[in-house]
């Protein structure tokens, strides 16, 4: 697996007019915290609490390492992430995922288990260019560091009243949930069981590129009033990572070229 992670990361790389980066100093994190209000805030309605007008940040960001992806010649940042390293969440002294979720079931993966979150891509950048070079930036920044396992949570809107949450959540399969051991519980419960109509799922980008990655769903839906959202934890061990998702094949996008 290791040896697949480098092999998929020196082609990743060469991905035409993008390149992957981390985000130094205190301007490009607001342009990083900038960005994301314009995803959650803007266009997904969320909530956010943030003194900095037109910002989104909170105090993990100060212990988080910013993996980026920058386009074009101005080399302006179109995706984001966040990465909690086990020696950071020690620091910060817990998850940012445990103020939703209880992780007692995760104590024994800590030392080698990562927290990725507030994922977003500038909507004129939303092809798989940037998702793949941000997954496969992923698998070789756990393979660097020894660290086995992946989690994070991903949004689901509630503008709805919560309807389309419960119907994502009641539609997935065995095989996306996470086995009983590694399952965590939320501690204000999306009650989804009374929400969930039956209508068409509309899956929201980061769930799909989760489960395509080959994480599972090992939590209920948690409800977060701050940013009207509902938020499920997912959970990617490193020998579930599908290097497949971050390749090319017939059916990508044209503008793929690999060397």
């Amino acid at each position: 697996m290791q040896e697949q992670i480098r092999q998929l990361n020196s082609r990743v790389r060469d991905t035409p007019g993008y390149r992957l980066d981390f985000a130094c100093g205190e301007e490009e994190i607001r342009e990083v915290q900038r960005l994301r209000y314009q995803v959650f805030a803007a266009e997904l309605g969320a909530r956010s609490s943030c003194r900095i007008p037109g910002h989104d940040s909170d105090l993990y960001d100060h212990y988080c390492e910013h993996l980026v992806v920058r386009a074009g010649t101005s080399q302006g940042i179109v995706g984001a992430c966040r990465v909690l390293s086990p020696g950071a969440a020690r620091q910060v002294g817990a998850y940012n995922a445990e103020g939703e979720f209880d992780l007692s079931s995760l104590e024994n993966l800590r030392p080698q288990m990562i927290e990725v979150g507030r994922s977003c891509i500038h909507p004129d950048h939303s092809s798989d260019a940037v998702v793949t070079l941000l997954w496969a930036a992923l698998a070789e920044y756990m393979v660097s560091r020894g660290c086995e396992h992946l989690i994070g949570c991903a949004s689901i809107g509630m503008a709805d009243g919560g309807h389309n949450a419960a119907n994502l959540f009641q539609q997935l399969s065995p095989a996306q949930i996470a086995p009983i051991g590694f399952r965590v519980h939320p501690f204000d419960r999306l009650p989804y069981e009374r929400l969930g109509n039956g209508a068409p799922v509309l899956m929201p980008p980061g769930i799909k590129s989760y489960l395509r990655a080959g994480a599972w769903v090992c939590s209920d839906l948690a409800r977060n009033p701050g940013f009207n959202t509902a938020h499920m934890l997912l959970h990617l061990p490193l020998s579930r990572f599908n290097t497949g998702y971050a390749l090319p094949s017939d059916q990508r996008r044209t503008e793929w070229r690999w060397t």
